[in-house]
């Protein structure tokens, strides 16, 4: 039976039943890897999963109970501390399911969507996957806007976000996935080129408050970016050269860390020799100018001329010697 309960916007603890709601749901599970311990499920909520209860194993079995007010993504995890639980889709149905964290499988009995969302999940974002097919195969599916946010959304554009949006069933108004494209519709609307980039202020390493307004007269690329991403250290040799290349052509670069750990952030700017100015509040992906900008994928790269109008916006290095080309070398 679960023993803890934090009472969210989409699940709560009341033995199963709801007496406004009807029934709940009931997971009647099975884990291979432990015969006794503990089971914690958690709820997806942008890029991070959050307890919401836990279940003592008792001869290598489990159950939770509770009423889901919308069908959205959990995981379930013998680590209390873990960011990356075996997801599946959790609605009032009732389902059995068979765990092995050893072999990262989840097999359910009983949940159409889980049994979708185990078909489709591994092609997701790869060559032969149509999302606007998928949306008009499966308009009333949460998988959806899932998809879409969770895989997707860094590489869509404005219009292909809005078209997506239009596809959906309206039975699917307020989940929480849909909100969450409708607000990245949103911000995305607000920094659109052509569009002023809205200001910020952040501290750079010295804890001096920095703000985007700060560089009006000057074109500058704001590069997002973060000392743990792969990519983003692979595109920095580019800005360098770029940032050579241009300075005396009334450029410089604004460099904004979505880093958390201080030591990899300065690090990284030194060795990489990232000497234009660098900001970050070390807030990771829940930094108030992730949502300000719309940024779903790092790096991205948004330059600006004097005035403080996005030019072009580039999500990968060639797409940055690209438009910057475009710029200084007309």
């Amino acid at each position: 039976m679960g023993g803890i309960c934090l009472v969210l916007a989409f699940t709560s603890c009341n033995g199963g039943k709801s007496k406004e709601n009807g029934n709940g749901y009931l997971i009647e599970g099975k884990i291979s890897d432990i015969s006794t311990g503990m089971v914690y499920l958690k709820e997806y909520h942008d890029k991070n999963y959050i307890l919401v209860d836990s279940a003592e194993v008792s001869k290598g079995e489990f159950e939770f109970r509770g009423f889901a007010m919308q069908t959205v993504a959990y995981g379930l995890t013998t680590d209390k501390e873990s960011n990356n639980p075996l997801v599946f889709f959790l609605g009032n149905e009732t389902m059995k399911i068979k765990m092995s964290e050893a072999n990262k499988t989840l097999d359910i009995e009983g949940s159409p969507i889980n049994t979708l969302y185990q078909e489709t999940v591994g092609k997701v974002g790869k060559e032969g996957f149509d999302i606007n097919e998928f949306v008009a195969a499966n308009p009333a599916s949460a998988l959806a806007p899932y998809y879409i946010m969770r895989n997707l959304a860094w590489g869509l554009d404005l219009e292909q976000l809005q078209t997506l949006r239009g596809k959906l069933d309206k039975s699917l108004d307020g989940n929480l996935y849909v909100k969450q494209l409708e607000n990245l519709i949103a911000k995305k609307e607000a920094v659109q080129v052509g569009k002023i980039a809205p200001d910020f202020t952040l501290p750079d390493p010295n804890g001096k408050p920095v703000s985007l307004k700060d560089f009006r007269g000057k074109y500058v690329l704001v590069s997002f970016w973060a000392g743990w991403c792969p990519d983003c250290r692979r595109e920095n040799p580019f800005i360098v050269e770029a940032y050579n290349k241009y300075k005396n052509k009334n450029f410089t670069v604004l460099g904004v860390s979505l880093d958390r750990n201080r030591e990899t952030w300065l690090n990284t700017i030194e060795q990489q020799g990232l000497v234009w100015t660098q900001v970050s509040d070390l807030k990771y992906w829940q930094s108030d100018v992730v949502e300000l900008y719309a940024i779903r994928w790092v790096p991205t790269g948004i330059l600006l001329d004097p005035d403080g109008k996005i030019l072009n916006i580039s999500l990968n290095e060639d797409e940055l010697v690209k438009n910057l080309a475009s710029v200084f070398e007309q």
